[in-house]
């Protein structure tokens, strides 16, 4: 590979808690699980962990509190090469927490404290914009009028509108034809469209009517069926999901959110990128954690049989 990608993430940066438990609670119910794990999470740091083990050259905008926890997620990022000069410390304040619950089959349940993510404004956005980028990758842990700053600004940027917020709608119609990419999963599409969106099949019809809102690309995961992508130039086509046997579901969302930003900042074509980030995400869900289960591209292969894409 020549000049690596340059990826830059505009997202959060949590302590994950987790804990192994023999099912979900229901509404009012106490489960008795396995000892809490402490690891570095956030869906921006995550995403930025992946970009980085897949290929690219990554730098993080984000915010932390100054505490403990906030430094134990900077070094995570450091040992993995990732830039943190724009990474903000907000005093007096606690950095993101996420509190885990995962059951036997790899399902989980997850809740978040936002602590200094909460506080990423202008400053920190108009950062994520020096110095030259080949992506900008924007998940939704963080304000709106930041992700709104943030999709107005010029170059190439994948919105993951993950969690989705209340006004989900509103956010994806203001990027409107700017937007080169969004990805989205079943529930969110939903919350997009307004309608339940269940299945492969289905996914791929939410992908096209999302791309009737403004993206050029718009993706759909459906989970371990797979991806549904559509394009302003052809219409959706879709990836199979892969069959591996999950272990933890927590950090694939954002792994297939990193390794398509590292694939379409290479210059990969569209559906050989979803199709590569899809093995990515596939590999990440066969051990624990969510950084701690990021793949690297030898761990692609051996899990799904896929060469990634970037010698």
């Amino acid at each position: 590979m020549g000049r690596r990608p340059q990826v830059t993430v505009l997202g959060s940066l949590n302590m994950d808690i987790s804990v192994t438990v023999p099912r979900l609670p229901a509404p009012g119910a106490t489960v008795l699980g396995s000892a809490a794990r402490f690891t570095p999470g956030g869906k921006g740091a995550n995403q930025a962990v992946a970009a980085a083990r897949l290929g690219a050259d990554v730098r993080m905008v984000g915010c932390v509190g100054d505490d403990d926890f906030g430094r134990r997620l900077l070094a995570a990022l450091r040992a993995e090469g990732i830039g943190t000069g724009t990474v903000r410390i907000v005093p007096a304040v606690p950095t993101g927490l996420a509190m885990i619950a995962v059951d036997a089959g790899g399902e989980n349940l997850i809740t978040v404290a936002p602590g200094a993510n909460y506080l990423l404004g202008p400053p920190d956005v108009a950062a994520a914009g020096q110095p030259e980028r080949d992506i900008l990758v924007i998940s939704a842990e963080i304000p709106a009028p930041a992700i709104t700053q943030a999709l107005t600004q010029a170059g190439p940027a994948i919105f993951n509108l993950a969690p989705a917020p209340e006004n989900a709608r509103a956010l994806v119609d203001a990027a409107g034809p700017g937007l080169d990419w969004l990805v989205v999963n079943e529930s969110e599409a939903a919350a997009i469209l307004g309608r339940p969106v269940t299945g492969l099949a289905d996914a791929a019809v939410a992908a096209a009517d999302l791309i009737a809102r403004g993206p050029r690309h718009a993706v759909v995961t459906a989970g371990a069926h797979g991806a549904a992508l559509a394009s302003a130039a052809d219409g959706p086509a879709t990836v199979e999901g892969f069959r591996v046997k999950p272990a933890d579901t927590t950090g694939a969302g954002d792994t297939f959110v990193g390794a398509l930003a590292v694939a379409v900042a290479a210059g990969v074509p569209s559906l050989q990128a979803v199709t590569a980030a899809a093995a990515a995400g596939a590999a990440a869900v066969t051990r624990h954690g969510a950084q701690t289960a990021m793949p690297r591209p030898a761990d692609v292969l051996a899990v799904t049989g896929v060469t990634w894409p970037l010698a």
